[in-house]
């Protein structure tokens, strides 16, 4: 079996599929185009399924210590009034952990630690990833040419290498709403360590941070490309009238620290996550929506399955379609059901359907709902030892 693999794109995704290879022996090369690595982006919250991946390839440890467990909240209207509770705890006994909460920047520096410095190459577009001979591929970038006889595409949701090997398929497509998130500058005096509020076609959650500061996101029910002269200015206008902590949180973020993107998926599953000896891998694969907060977990289960089938199996070619095999029907499985879960709770703007789906949560037992997110979180990796 050949053991050196170039990964495109220096993500959660790609650095987990990197890790995950060193762990078994190949030789990896990481490729981002960024020429600064910012850290850009605000908050992410970790299910059991990707701290498990996490814990795989040896890096568990670290993120739960720079992370915060989400215990309490749950999910409310605009006036307040509770939907359903979060029952962390009850959640923890489950699967082994609660929901954990943590700055995407902090865990962008700890997968990059856990890679051999070299090992990351930031500036570096990739323009040409072709087979050049069987089980060799090139992979142009720059001025260079690397040979590998794995490339993986974790390069997100805009994929150059899968529009390369997919030229037919309608990749991502907006859903329909449009999402700004930030991190507040200070602590904030919060009511709940998780709350999601729906509205009428609106919604505002934060996660509690380590250091007393929160993550938090209001998606919006808007057309593709609208953005805001102050982005800041407008959600105060849009969520005055909502309960606290929403406008404490609006009056503890920097106007600057905003971020404001479409919310897109790949509604159109791909046939394969595999063509050849390129796999694809996290958004590249199957981007989804953020309705049950699977996106980066998916990516890290990714990582994981693909080492360990490569440690598994005696040839690259046995290991991919491996790899295909377990991960394709999982990962889009979920994005449907994230997707199912935006049409039924923050895309509905209709007051009567509005009313039903609020009533159906009231009525929904606690321990039902637990067996719902069991579904995503109970995930077992495969060893990569």
């Amino acid at each position: 079996m050949g053991n050196t693999a170039v990964v495109v794109g220096g993500g959660i995704g790609g650095l987990a599929a990197a890790i995950g290879l060193d762990r078994v022996g190949w030789d990896v090369t990481v490729l981002e185009r960024a020429d600064v690595l910012e850290d850009a982006g605000a908050g992410i919250s970790l299910a059991a399924n990707g701290l498990r991946a996490l814990d795989a390839l040896g890096v568990g440890e670290a993120v739960r210590e720079a992370s915060r467990g989400q215990y309490t909240g749950g999910t409310r209207t605009p006036e307040g009034r509770w939907l359903a509770r979060m029952d962390g705890s009850a959640l923890e006994e489950a699967v082994g952990t609660p929901i954990m909460g943590i700055p995407r920047a902090t865990l962008h520096r700890l997968l990059r630690d856990a890679l051999p410095t070299a090992s990351l190459v930031i500036g570096s577009e990739v323009d040409r990833v072709e087979e050049a001979v069987p089980g060799i591929i090139h992979v142009g970038c720059d001025t260079r040419i690397l040979d590998a006889d794995l490339v993986v595409a974790a390069d997100g949701i805009g994929s150059r290498v899968r529009g390369r090997l997919f030229p037919d398929h309608p990749g991502p497509v907006h859903s329909g709403s449009t999402v700004l998130r930030a991190l507040t500058e200070r602590a904030v005096d919060l009511r709940g360590d998780f709350e999601l509020t729906w509205g009428r076609g609106a919604e505002f959650g934060h996660i509690a941070l380590q250091d007393g500061r929160a993550e938090w996101h209001a998606v919006l029910n808007l057309p593709a490309g609208t953005r805001f002269a102050d982005p800041l200015a407008e959600l105060r206008r849009r969520f005055r009238t909502w309960h606290e902590p929403i406008p404490a949180l609006l009056d503890a973020t920097r106007p600057q620290a905003v971020l404001h993107h479409d919310v897109n998926d790949l509604r159109t599953p791909l046939p394969s996550f595999v063509v050849g000896r390129i796999a694809l891998l996290g958004d590249a694969a199957h981007a989804m929506t953020p309705n049950l907060g699977q996106g980066a977990c998916q990516a890290l289960e990714d990582a994981v399955t693909l080492a360990a089938a490569l440690r598994a199996e005696s040839t690259v070619d046995a290991a991919l379609a491996r790899y295909d095999a377990e991960r394709r029907p999982r990962s889009q499985a979920v994005a449907r059901a994230a997707r199912q879960a935006g049409r039924m709770g923050q895309q509905l703007s209709h007051p009567l359907a509005v009313t039903l789906r609020n009533t159906a949560m009231r009525l929904t037992p606690s321990r039902l709902a637990i067996r719902m997110l069991l579904r995503h979180h109970a995930w077992a990796p495969p060893s990569l030892n």
